[in-house]
């Protein structure tokens, strides 16, 4: 994860996931590691071999978050750009509030 003090990791999905502002950014689901992408950040990745929306359940895509290939998970500089991408991307979205 970057090191950036706005960032907070906490359980979600069974796994964990980071947080910018309360709304998610990247996480794992599974085996997958996912991050939330602008539409044009998502049009690219998703032109990857191995990428795919995430899906926490079959045939409902989370419309913003896509999975990054699994041949990248050794590709750190790889997987880290997008992971920044990601991380500039959902830190400009209005906070979420907090739930009471």
């Amino acid at each position: 994860m970057p090191d950036d003090p706005r960032v907070t990791i906490r359980p979600m999905f069974g796994n964990i996931s980071a947080f910018v502002n309360g709304n998610m950014f990247p996480g794992l689901f599974g085996n997958d590691l996912f991050v939330r992408l602008s539409e044009e950040n998502r049009k690219e990745l998703l032109e990857k071999e191995g990428a795919s929306m995430l899906e926490p359940m079959k045939g409902r895509p989370m419309k913003e978050y896509v999975v990054i290939p699994k041949a990248w998970w050794k590709q750190h500089e790889t997987a880290r750009k997008w992971i920044i991408r990601s991380l500039d991307w959902t830190s400009k979205l209005p906070p979420k509030k907090k739930e009471k």
